[in-house]
């Protein structure tokens, strides 16, 4: 019988320049004195704050329990594989970008970044910069970058509620005001800033270029249609498929029964992120956990089977990590 039970997450929040005191409306009763960026939900230092292993953080149970929380799946099966969180930005984030694994293996990380950002919310005119303009070099960003124009060379697009971001490792990104931002990606924080609009921040220039690709599968996700669950319990979209990580929406109105195991037979850690409504998680001989707004669940894999109960109604990210390989989703640059 294992110690493990879902466990309910602490959002760690983090003050950032282009950040804002207003988090609605995902946190529309927080109060803050700095503007808060991110709300971390899944991170290394992330604590649970239920039940008998209340205040420990998911690297210390990561290592601890092993395959039996962050499942057969993973990579590494003494790391939590993947961390979520909410975006609020309220000012253009730096333009940065994040290595692919080889790239970050050669600078002596163990692993790269590859994330991906569901739009929870996004007012008009909100836009992401993703990629580079079609036909611009690495070396003609460099320049673009000292002259004070790295802006101009940008894929700046529009974004909408209800979209899915695919943003591979090596993509040069940013994101505009106006959305928040689920980002679901690799246990790593490996960021190397390239502009950030004459900000007193340092730059890393050599690292961020050599690891700036100038061909990326990033872009919208082109996605299946949402499926309807049994008994009219709701319906579920399968957001994205990638190496990493898969995501889907969930839409409950009835109780439905999940599994942290897929076709593969393997296993993995679930995360469950609730983006609107409210929920219960019930797994048997275990106390029940609320699931609202904001909040984050964690599943861990050898529970295997677990049941949602909606509270009249709740929307959810389901996250986890694929048993087999996946190729890079169908995107739109």
């Amino acid at each position: 019988m294992t110690q493990l039970y879902p466990f309910l997450m602490s959002p760690m929040f983090d003050p950032r320049p282009w950040g804002t005191l207003d988090l609605a409306p995902i946190y529309p009763n927080a109060k803050f004195n700095e503007k808060i960026g991110e709300a971390w939900l899944t991170g290394d230092n992330c604590v649970v704050t239920n039940g008998s292993l209340a205040r420990r953080t998911l690297a210390d149970l990561s290592k601890e329990f092993g395959p039996e929380l962050v499942g057969t799946a993973a990579r590494d099966p003494q790391r939590f594989p993947l961390l979520m969180k909410f975006l609020f930005p309220a000012e253009k984030l730096s333009v940065q970008v994040h290595p692919d694994d080889a790239t970050a293996q050669q600078f002596g990380e163990p692993w790269g970044k590859t994330e991906c950002w569901y739009v929870a919310h996004a007012r008009s005119g909100a836009q992401i910069a993703l990629g580079l303009k079609s036909g611009v070099k690495r070396a003609e960003f460099a320049q673009a970058i000292q002259e004070n124009r790295a802006e101009e060379l940008l894929n700046w697009v529009n974004v909408y509620q209800g979209e899915m971001i695919y943003v591979a490792g090596g993509t040069v990104h940013t994101l505009g005001p106006g959305s928040v931002i689920v980002e679901t990606q690799q246990q790593s924080d490996t960021t190397y800033r390239l502009y950030d609009y004459g900000r007193p921040r340092p730059l890393h220039l050599e690292r961020g270029l050599a690891s700036v690709k100038e061909q990326v599968a990033s872009g919208k996700v082109i996605r299946p249609a949402p499926v309807e669950i049994a008994d009219g319990a709701g319906r579920m979209s399968e957001m994205i498929r990638a190496p990493y990580f898969s995501v889907d929406l969930c839409e409950l109105k009835k109780p439905h029964e999940f599994s942290t195991r897929d076709g593969s037979g393997k296993d993995s850690v679930q995360i469950l992120v609730a983006v609107n409504g409210c929920g219960i998680v019930e797994v048997a001989g275990q106390a029940p956990v609320t699931l609202a707004k904001g909040d984050a669940v964690v599943i861990p894999a050898a529970l295997g089977q677990f049941t949602l109960r909606p509270q009249w109604a709740v929307e959810f990210l389901r996250a986890g990590v694929p048993g087999s390989d996946v190729l890079e989703p169908r995107t739109r640059f």
